[in-house]
């Protein structure tokens, strides 16, 4: 491929990079060649997309199917208020090009799945992962190894974060670490537990980072390496991975030849939180309301926790937390019908699905949560 040239004005924009010996011209017309998809515009998406475009990496893809809520504000910072209800790749995409509009930001308003993920990656050198969710992950990372890419990933968690290069031709991949996709429900979306807001931006800064010294071929990529970052404490630490000779991606007699879905082994929503409750036991706000003023009201539990019961409160619910509700069961009435909920109907229909699962055939899921409710039936009560 032809090496392309700086212009004048790229000579400016990238002046202190050309001062790097590390970088230098050459390196930043390295950059100018590269290409990267970034799978996720949100918390992590936000600082991968804003540094590799400032970077003047020439060409990004994005992919992300979902819309800029005001709640995404406080860690997503590629979007602003002025673009709340947007597409977030188009969302993204304003912002990058009013960084740097001599680079080239292709934008897929989709879901990423085994269907389309081959044909979105071709045109791409590395792979990114700025969603944070277990099915992306896992087929992020068949993807590059059954492709030949480098998977770039990031992971957070309330305030801890995860970072590391993942290269089946030069080391480990992520199966060699996690085999398999865990059962659902095992893990909690920031959605459900919280996130630090700058947890992200540091997190996938980090991932900025090794995806440009790849490109450049400069410094020690985190190729076999498992960096923790605790925000709390401000520890790094560094995790040595292994190639598994049995794994079952990357390994000696690999068993996965192609791609598949994970939502669900993993639990998570092909769309979004808003949705993920959805069952059959699910009830509206509506018809929640007329259930509580009729003879026989149902029992009201709130599998929220107490911080978020400070925030929003339906009157008479009962506060069992979703971790504490296994032990609590046995003091549930059988006979009565139970109304569980949570912020978005999430976690509740967990509940929900634990109850059934120990005979409580009376047990029901509050459809879209405490949010709805307020939407639907009561604004007094908080949106969060």
């Amino acid at each position: 491929m032809k090496t392309p040239e700086l212009t004048q004005t790229e000579l400016l924009r990238y002046s202190r990079h050309l001062l790097l010996p590390e970088v230098g011209l050459e390196g930043q017309q390295k950059l100018k060649a590269a290409s990267v998809l970034i799978v996720g515009t949100g918390g992590l998406g936000s600082p991968l997309a804003l540094y590799l475009a400032a970077a003047g990496i020439g060409r990004l893809g994005l992919v992300d199917y979902d819309a800029v809520d005001r709640s995404n504000l406080q860690r997503q910072i590629v979007h602003g208020t002025h673009t709340t209800g947007w597409k977030k790749v188009d969302s993204a995409a304003e912002r990058l090009r009013d960084l740097n509009p001599d680079i080239h930001i292709d934008t897929y308003d989709m879901v990423f799945n085994s269907e389309n993920a081959l044909d979105l990656a071709d045109p791409y050198q590395i792979l990114v992962d700025g969603t944070d969710n277990f099915p992306t992950r896992y087929l992020l990372n068949d993807l590059a190894v059954l492709t030949g890419k480098p998977y770039v990933y990031g992971s957070i968690f309330r305030f801890e974060g995860q970072i590391s290069v993942f290269d089946a031709r030069r080391g480990p991949c992520y199966r060699c670490l996690f085999p398999a996709p865990p059962p659902p429900d095992s893990a909690p979306s920031c959605a459900e537990a919280g996130v630090f807001g700058v947890l992200p931006g540091t997190v996938g800064t980090i991932q900025a980072t090794e995806v440009i010294k790849l490109i450049l071929g400069i410094g020690k990529p985190l190729i076999g390496r498992l960096l923790l970052y605790d925000a709390l404490e401000m520890i790094l630490q560094e995790i040595k991975l292994r190639k598994n000779p049995d794994c079952p991606v990357c390994g000696t007699h690999p068993v996965i030849h192609e791609l598949i879905d994970y939502e669900a082994y993993c639990g998570v929503p092909v769309r979004s939180d808003a949705h993920a409750g959805t069952t059959e036991w699910d009830i509206s706000p509506v018809e929640l309301k007329t259930q509580l003023g009729s003879q026989r009201p149902p029992l009201l539990i709130d599998v929220r926790t107490p911080v978020e019961q400070q925030i929003a409160v339906l009157p008479g619910a009962l506060l069992i937390p979703l971790e504490e509700l296994p032990a609590k069961i046995a003091d549930l009435p059988k006979g009565k019908r139970l109304v569980l909920f949570c912020r978005q109907g999430v976690r509740s229909a967990r509940g929900v699905r634990m109850l059934r699962a120990a005979g409580f055939d009376l047990a029901f899921n509050l459809a879209g949560g405490s949010n709805a409710w307020s939407r639907e039936v009561d604004p007094a009560v908080n949106q969060y």
